[in-house]
């Protein structure tokens, strides 16, 4: 029998987020016969690390939860943790001796595009490299890829994306054949069974609390909007409540529900407070399964700034919930240019649009519904994985 292909899979964390419960669910569905993996993660947290195979060797960095406030007796802990990442990166040779052991891989995989640094100064020149980009990167948040930047990415031998907008963003780049064959799109891993199932088990005592306490999720007239995701500006949550405030003020009595958590949850809490919409909007914090609530609601809204593929749009294209979405990447490929639902403009004014829309003339949604009755998703999560495992083989 062959030895086993050795790989080691890089990524921050396994809180909670679209990339990481990618990764997660393709590890479930990977043959344990073939691989030897470690997963290095630079903090040992979240809620998928139970779900990670037994087989699965997981190392770390550092270990506990992750700190998203600045309150003076964390400041010590926060700062270690950043030191010592940064020398770590900076000094490479040091993390494989004494985190990996002086292990030789086979392939060094980015399972996100922050560590595309990490694996391309890799020590091990023989190993082959690999990224998965899920994110549009000429508008993430915090950092703005300029044309040299997206160029360091063709230092990898193969660049899984996710979506034709970041497929194309790549090709447009290109400067010979052997980059362009670098490139590769395939669909996020998802297990449409699984959603659906989830979706029918009974709300946790929390979910159910937190609903009682605001009217939320019950038998009551007022339309629900429900969106789910990390916490943080990218996702628009700020946009969604100063919409929901405007629509209140012109008399659409409407319910709004943010699954999810992140740094930037108290600041949108404490909009929340701002806009005095905490009896009409609930916070519900990270769960693992949203499915019942999404199944629940009238709406599903995705208010982000930019995607890059937003995986949350196939779980709810899966459980047939009328969609208002955003213009951002993989969004007009998701909901073939709008055919399964309405695609509204990139903007404050764009959310607005769509909700009142869907507020004044829901009947317009009707459409949609129609077509998602018998929709079928344009891959399955076996054809994902075994391209994804086709392209570990062959490297």
């Amino acid at each position: 029998m062959a030895d086993k292909k050795k790989i080691l899979i890089r990524i921050g964390s396994l809180r909670h987020g679209g990339a990481e419960k990618v990764l997660v669910t393709f590890l479930k569905n990977l043959p344990q016969n073939r691989y030897e993996i470690d997963l290095l993660l630079n903090l040992y947290s979240g809620k998928y690390l139970p779900e990670i195979p037994t087989w699965i060797n997981v190392l770390y960095l550092n270990k506990g939860e992750m700190i998203t406030t600045n309150r003076l007796q964390d400041i010590p802990v926060k700062a270690f943790r950043v030191i010592y990442q940064k020398l770590l990166k900076q000094f490479p040779k040091l993390l494989y001796q004494f985190i990996l052991k002086g292990k030789k891989y086979d392939v060094e995989f980015a399972a996100i595009h922050g560590f595309r640094d990490e694996i391309l100064n890799s020590p091990l020149k023989s190993s082959k490299k690999l990224v998965w980009i899920h994110n549009d990167l000429k508008k993430t948040e915090l950092y703005h890829y300029t044309d040299e930047e997206f160029r360091k990415f063709f230092g990898f031998d193969k660049i899984m994306v996710i979506s034709e907008k970041i497929e194309q963003d790549f090709n447009n780049l290109t400067q010979n054949l052997e980059e362009k064959n670098k490139i590769v799109r395939i669909y996020n891993p998802l297990d449409t069974e699984e959603i659906v199932l989830k979706s029918q088990e009974p709300r946790s005592k929390k979910q159910e609390a937190r609903s009682k306490n605001s009217n939320l999720g019950t038998q009551n007239s007022e339309p629900t909007f429900v969106s789910v995701g990390t916490v943080f500006p990218q996702k628009g949550f700020d946009r969604l409540l100063k919409v929901h405030k405007r629509l209140l003020d012109e008399g659409f009595h409407h319910k709004i529900l943010i699954l999810g958590d992140g740094y930037d949850f108290e600041n949108i809490k404490n909009l929340q407070k701002d806009l005095g919409v905490t009896e009409t909007s609930t916070l519900f914090g990270f769960t693992d399964n949203p499915y019942p609530q999404i199944k629940n609601a009238d709406f599903y809204i995705l208010s982000s700034r930019y995607e890059g593929f937003p995986t949350v749009l196939f779980e709810a294209i899966t459980l047939k919930k009328n969609i208002i979405a955003t213009d951002v990447s993989g969004v007009r490929e998701m909901l073939d240019d709008g055919k399964l639902g309405l695609i509204i403009e990139n903007s404050e004014q764009g959310i607005y649009d769509g909700m009142k829309k869907a507020l004044e003339n829901p009947e317009s949604f009707d459409q949609y519904a129609e077509i998602l009755k018998n929709y079928e998703m344009p891959f399955n999560l076996q054809n994902s994985v075994n391209s994804i495992v086709t392209i570990l083989d062959e490297l």
